[in-house]
C-alpha cells in the first residue's frame, strides 16, 4: 500500500489559522467558545493554565508571556501552525495592587506576542482595549472619538499599562503594513457572567458617589463585546474601534434602575477613604477611579457602526437588567 498523505489544515487554503492569547479571560472564553466549531478556523489556544471547556479540535499551549525570550517561543509556535491571524485578549480585567506584575503581563507580554507576530509577518492583528484609556476630564467633549488623545490619570497603573500597549501596537502596525491591525476599545462591558472591578463596584448595595457630580455613563453587554471580536475575526477591518452599548444615562438613574443607594461624599474625604480601603484590600476599585464618577467619559460608537456595521443589541437598561438579574441569583445562590 502506498503512503497517504494525512490532511493537514495547512492544506486547506480556505481555512484561517488563528492564535488566541489569554483564553482564560472573560472575552477569550467566550470567543474561543462560539468560534470553535466553525469549519472556517484552526484555533489555537496560549495561556499560562489549559481551561477545560476547550474542543479537542483546538490546540493548546502553554505559554507565559512574560517570560525572558519568550517572544521566539511564541514565534516558533506560529511559524510551525501557520498562524496567520492573532487576536491578543491576556489582559487584566480589573486593577490589582501589583503594578509590576500587572506591567510585566500587559505591556511586556504584549510586546513578546507582538515581536513574534512580527517575525512571521501575521496577516491579522486583533487586540482589545477600553474606552476608560481617553481618561475621565472636566474638558472631555460629550462624546470621544477614536481620534481623541488618551488622557488616563497616569496615576491608575490600571490604564497607564493599556495607553502603552496601544503605543506599541501603533509602533507594529507602522512596521508591518501587510497587517491588518484592529483595536476595540469596549466602554464598561456588563452583563449576567462578566466579571471585572465595575461589576464588582455595582454589586454592593450601598454606592459611593462624588457629591455634586452625576456624570453621564454607558454600558456595552457582554454578548455585544464577544459579537463585534467575532466580527473582527470574519472580516478585515483596520484601526481603532470604539464599541459601546445603545443609550446614555446619568449616573444618579443608573443607580435607580439597578436598585441601588447612592452615598454622595465630597470629593477629598472619597480619595482618602477610597485609598485606604484600597491599600487594606477592601475596596474593588483604586482611588484614581474616581475621576470616572466626577466627569463624563463617553465614547462614540459611530465609526464601528459606519465600517463594521456594529450595533448594539442591548440598551442601557437592557444591560442592567441582566446583570442585576443575574446578581439576585448570586445572593440566593442559585447560581455562582
Amino acid at each position: 500500500m502506498g503512503n497517504k498523505k494525512k490532511n493537514n489544515v495547512k492544506d486547506k487554503p480556505n481555512v484561517k489559522r488563528i492564535a488566541i492569547t489569554g483564553v482564560n479571560s472573560f472575552i477569550g472564553s467566550n470567543l474561543i467558545r462560539r468560534i470553535a466549531n466553525d469549519p472556517r478556523y484552526q484555533i489555537i489556544a496560549i495561556d499560562t493554565r489549559k481551561p477545560d471547556f476547550l474542543e479537542k479540535n483546538i490546540k493548546f499551549f502553554k505559554v507565559d508571556l512574560t517570560e525572558p525570550m519568550i517572544d521566539a517561543a511564541i514565534a516558533g509556535i506560529f511559524k510551525s501552525e501557520g498562524i496567520e491571524e492573532v487576536v491578543h485578549l491576556a489582559f487584566l480585567s480589573s486593577p490589582i495592587k501589583d503594578t509590576t506584575i500587572s506591567h510585566e503581563l500587559e505591556v511586556i507580554g504584549t510586546l513578546n506576542v507582538l515581536h513574534a507576530s512580527t517575525a512571521v509577518k501575521v496577516k491579522k492583528f486583533v487586540i482589545r482595549s477600553t474606552s476608560m484609556v481617553y481618561g475621565a476630564n472636566a474638558t472631555n467633549p460629550n462624546f470621544l472619538t477614536e481620534e481623541h488623545p488618551l488622557m488616563a490619570d497616569p496615576r491608575m497603573a490600571y490604564l497607564r499599562d493599556k495607553i502603552e500597549v496601544e503605543h506599541l501596537v501603533r509602533r507594529f502596525r507602522d512596521k508591518n503594513p501587510q497587517a491588518v491591525v484592529t483595536v476595540l476599545r469596549p466602554c464598561a462591558i456588563m452583563g449576567p457572567t462578566v466579571k471585572n472591578f465595575l461589576t464588582s463596584y455595582f454589586a454592593s448595595p450601598l454606592i459611593l458617589t462624588i457629591l455634586g457630580f452625576d456624570p453621564l455613563f454607558q454600558f456595552v453587554h457582554e454578548e455585544d463585546v464577544i459579537d463585534v471580536f467575532r466580527v473582527a475575526i470574519e472580516d478585515n477591518y483596520h484601526g481603532i474601534f470604539n464599541i459601546v452599548g445603545r443609550g446614555i444615562l446619568p449616573f444618579s438613574t443608573v443607580l435607580k434602575l439597578a436598585g441601588k443607594v447612592g452615598v454622595p461624599i465630597p470629593y477629598p474625604i472619597a480619595y482618602s477613604m477610597v485609598s485606604m480601603l484600597w491599600s487594606a484590600n477592601l475596596s474593588p476599585v483604586p482611588p484614581t477611579f474616581l475621576n470616572f464618577l466626577k466627569y463624563t467619559w463617553l465614547a462614540d460608537g459611530a465609526k464601528a457602526k459606519k465600517i463594521m456595521k456594529f450595533e448594539s443589541r442591548y440598551t442601557i437598561k437592557d444591560t442592567l437588567e441582566s446583570f442585576m438579574g443575574s446578581q439576585r441569583l448570586r445572593e440566593l445562590r442559585l447560581v455562582e
